[in-house]
Protein backbone atom coordinates (compact mmCIF):
# COMPACT_ATOMS: atom_id res chain seq x y z
CA UNK A 1 0.00 0.00 0.00
CA UNK A 2 1.65 3.34 -0.85
CA UNK A 3 1.75 5.63 1.90
CA UNK A 4 -0.39 8.79 1.57
CA UNK A 5 1.34 12.56 1.73
CA UNK A 6 -1.05 14.01 4.38
CA UNK A 7 0.76 17.42 3.96
CA UNK A 8 -0.20 17.51 0.26
CA UNK A 9 -3.51 16.54 0.60
CA UNK A 10 -4.01 19.26 3.23
CA UNK A 11 -2.10 22.00 1.32
CA UNK A 12 -1.47 25.56 2.48
CA UNK A 13 -3.27 24.71 6.04
CA UNK A 14 -0.93 21.75 6.51
CA UNK A 15 1.26 23.06 8.94
CA UNK A 16 -1.65 24.90 11.12
CA UNK A 17 -3.90 21.38 11.02
CA UNK A 18 -1.32 19.12 11.88
CA UNK A 19 0.67 21.33 14.58
CA UNK A 20 -2.57 22.66 16.14
CA UNK A 21 -2.96 22.18 20.20
CA UNK A 22 -6.71 23.01 21.52
CA UNK A 23 -5.65 25.02 24.73
CA UNK A 24 -9.80 24.68 25.25
CA UNK A 25 -9.87 21.40 26.50
CA UNK A 26 -6.47 18.97 27.63
CA UNK A 27 -5.85 15.40 26.14
CA UNK A 28 -6.50 14.23 29.27
CA UNK A 29 -9.94 14.99 30.04
CA UNK A 30 -10.97 13.08 26.44
CA UNK A 31 -12.45 9.55 26.33
CA UNK A 32 -10.35 8.39 23.61
CA UNK A 33 -11.43 4.75 22.38
CA UNK A 34 -9.69 1.64 23.47
CA UNK A 35 -10.60 -1.70 24.36
CA UNK A 36 -12.29 -0.89 27.77
CA UNK A 37 -14.34 2.00 26.08
CA UNK A 38 -17.64 0.69 27.13
CA UNK A 39 -16.25 -0.11 30.46
CA UNK A 40 -14.97 3.44 30.93
CA UNK A 41 -17.47 5.96 29.61
CA UNK A 42 -20.85 3.78 30.07
CA UNK A 43 -20.35 1.10 33.15
CA UNK A 44 -21.57 4.44 35.55
CA UNK A 45 -24.40 5.61 33.50
CA UNK A 46 -27.86 4.67 33.98
CA UNK A 47 -28.02 2.06 30.76
CA UNK A 48 -29.36 -0.97 31.70
CA UNK A 49 -27.05 -4.18 31.75
CA UNK A 50 -28.89 -5.46 28.77
CA UNK A 51 -28.05 -1.94 27.01
CA UNK A 52 -24.34 -2.53 28.19
CA UNK A 53 -24.34 -5.93 26.49
CA UNK A 54 -25.56 -4.16 23.24
CA UNK A 55 -23.30 -1.56 23.11
CA UNK A 56 -20.40 -4.19 23.75
CA UNK A 57 -21.56 -6.44 21.15
CA UNK A 58 -21.38 -3.33 18.98
CA UNK A 59 -17.83 -2.78 20.23
CA UNK A 60 -16.73 -6.17 19.71
CA UNK A 61 -17.57 -6.97 16.01
CA UNK A 62 -16.07 -6.78 12.98
CA UNK A 63 -12.44 -5.48 11.80
CA UNK A 64 -12.02 -2.79 14.66
CA UNK A 65 -13.64 -5.19 17.11
CA UNK A 66 -11.87 -4.85 20.83
CA UNK A 67 -10.47 -1.44 19.68
CA UNK A 68 -12.92 1.06 21.36
CA UNK A 69 -13.84 2.28 17.41
CA UNK A 70 -17.03 1.76 15.83
CA UNK A 71 -17.69 0.86 11.91
CA UNK A 72 -21.34 1.17 11.10
CA UNK A 73 -22.84 0.81 7.85
CA UNK A 74 -25.69 3.21 7.52
CA UNK A 75 -28.34 2.42 5.16
CA UNK A 76 -31.23 3.30 7.47
CA UNK A 77 -32.77 6.31 4.86
CA UNK A 78 -34.08 4.69 1.85
CA UNK A 79 -37.47 5.98 3.06
CA UNK A 80 -36.62 9.21 3.42
CA UNK A 81 -34.66 9.40 0.03
CA UNK A 82 -36.22 6.74 -1.84
CA UNK A 83 -33.88 3.49 -2.83
CA UNK A 84 -33.74 5.04 -6.03
CA UNK A 85 -31.56 8.43 -5.08
CA UNK A 86 -29.97 5.69 -2.72
CA UNK A 87 -28.66 3.26 -5.10
CA UNK A 88 -29.55 3.75 -8.83
CA UNK A 89 -25.73 3.95 -9.20
CA UNK A 90 -25.64 0.66 -7.54
CA UNK A 91 -29.02 -1.18 -8.21
CA UNK A 92 -27.56 -4.59 -6.67
CA UNK A 93 -28.21 -2.60 -3.47
CA UNK A 94 -32.11 -2.28 -4.05
CA UNK A 95 -31.82 -5.67 -2.47
CA UNK A 96 -31.31 -5.26 1.35
CA UNK A 97 -29.50 -8.70 1.72
CA UNK A 98 -26.54 -7.57 -0.80
CA UNK A 99 -26.56 -4.45 1.89
CA UNK A 100 -26.23 -7.35 5.05
CA UNK A 101 -23.28 -8.77 2.94
CA UNK A 102 -21.14 -5.96 2.27
CA UNK A 103 -21.24 -4.54 5.89
CA UNK A 104 -20.11 -8.18 7.07
CA UNK A 105 -17.59 -7.99 3.54
CA UNK A 106 -16.34 -4.84 5.19
CA UNK A 107 -15.61 -5.86 8.50
CA UNK A 108 -18.47 -3.44 9.71
CA UNK A 109 -19.06 -4.03 13.79
CA UNK A 110 -22.93 -3.20 12.62
CA UNK A 111 -25.40 -2.12 10.70
CA UNK A 112 -27.90 0.89 10.69
CA UNK A 113 -31.23 -0.10 8.79
CA UNK A 114 -35.02 0.72 8.56
CA UNK A 115 -37.77 -1.63 9.75
CA UNK A 116 -38.27 -3.17 6.18
CA UNK A 117 -34.75 -4.00 5.69
CA UNK A 118 -34.32 -5.66 9.20
CA UNK A 119 -37.43 -7.22 9.01
CA UNK A 120 -36.47 -8.56 5.93
CA UNK A 121 -32.40 -9.60 6.85
CA UNK A 122 -32.83 -10.32 10.68
CA UNK A 123 -33.98 -13.94 10.57
CA UNK A 124 -31.21 -14.73 8.29
CA UNK A 125 -28.45 -12.16 9.70
CA UNK A 126 -28.80 -10.69 13.41
CA UNK A 127 -26.52 -13.60 14.43
CA UNK A 128 -24.02 -12.65 12.44
CA UNK A 129 -23.76 -8.78 12.85
CA UNK A 130 -24.96 -6.23 14.56
CA UNK A 131 -28.80 -4.72 13.74
CA UNK A 132 -29.81 -0.95 14.78
CA UNK A 133 -32.85 0.47 13.31
CA UNK A 134 -33.61 3.47 13.12
CA UNK A 135 -37.39 4.15 14.83
CA UNK A 136 -38.54 7.28 13.02
CA UNK A 137 -38.37 8.70 9.35
CA UNK A 138 -39.07 11.94 7.33
CA UNK A 139 -40.15 11.57 3.80
CA UNK A 140 -39.07 13.81 1.20
CA UNK A 141 -41.53 13.10 -1.76
CA UNK A 142 -43.94 16.01 -0.39
CA UNK A 143 -42.96 19.68 -1.69
CA UNK A 144 -41.71 21.73 -0.06
CA UNK A 145 -39.51 19.17 2.15
CA UNK A 146 -40.45 19.37 5.56
CA UNK A 147 -37.86 19.04 8.60
CA UNK A 148 -39.79 16.81 10.42
CA UNK A 149 -39.74 12.86 11.84
CA UNK A 150 -42.55 10.42 12.50
CA UNK A 151 -42.45 7.63 14.47
CA UNK A 152 -42.21 4.31 12.33
CA UNK A 153 -41.75 1.81 14.74
CA UNK A 154 -40.88 0.66 18.17
CA UNK A 155 -38.02 -0.11 20.75
CA UNK A 156 -39.88 -3.71 21.28
CA UNK A 157 -40.64 -3.99 17.39
CA UNK A 158 -36.47 -3.51 17.48
CA UNK A 159 -36.11 -5.95 19.77
CA UNK A 160 -38.06 -8.31 18.80
CA UNK A 161 -36.62 -8.55 15.51
CA UNK A 162 -33.23 -8.63 16.72
CA UNK A 163 -31.86 -5.45 16.87
CA UNK A 164 -28.72 -4.67 19.02
CA UNK A 165 -30.00 -0.88 19.59
CA UNK A 166 -31.99 1.66 17.89
CA UNK A 167 -31.63 5.20 16.52
CA UNK A 168 -33.73 8.88 15.70
CA UNK A 169 -33.21 11.68 14.52
CA UNK A 170 -34.52 15.01 15.77
CA UNK A 171 -34.31 17.98 13.81
CA UNK A 172 -32.89 20.33 16.41
CA UNK A 173 -34.19 24.38 15.75
CA UNK A 174 -36.95 23.02 13.46
CA UNK A 175 -40.63 23.79 14.13
CA UNK A 176 -41.13 20.27 15.12
CA UNK A 177 -38.09 20.09 17.03
CA UNK A 178 -39.78 20.04 20.55
CA UNK A 179 -42.08 17.39 19.64
CA UNK A 180 -39.40 15.00 18.17
CA UNK A 181 -37.63 15.37 21.07
CA UNK A 182 -40.40 13.96 23.56
CA UNK A 183 -41.60 11.08 21.32
CA UNK A 184 -37.78 9.89 20.65
CA UNK A 185 -37.46 10.09 24.80
CA UNK A 186 -41.20 8.41 25.19
CA UNK A 187 -39.82 5.71 22.53
CA UNK A 188 -36.26 5.07 24.44
CA UNK A 189 -37.77 5.20 28.10
CA UNK A 190 -40.23 2.12 27.20
CA UNK A 191 -39.85 -1.24 29.72
CA UNK A 192 -36.18 -1.83 30.66
CA UNK A 193 -36.30 -5.14 28.69
CA UNK A 194 -36.35 -3.19 25.32
CA UNK A 195 -34.46 -0.22 26.07
CA UNK A 196 -31.12 -0.11 23.69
Amino acid sequence: MAKIDISALLGKDADTLLTHKSKTISKDQLHLPGPDFVDRVFINSNRNAQTIRSLQVLFNEGRLGGTGYLSILPIDQGIEHSAGASFAKNPIYFDPENIIKLAIEGGCNGVATTFGGLAMMSRKYAHKIPFIVKINHNELLTYPNKADQIMFGSVEDAWNLGAVAVGATIYFGSDNSTRQIQEVAQAFAQPARFRK
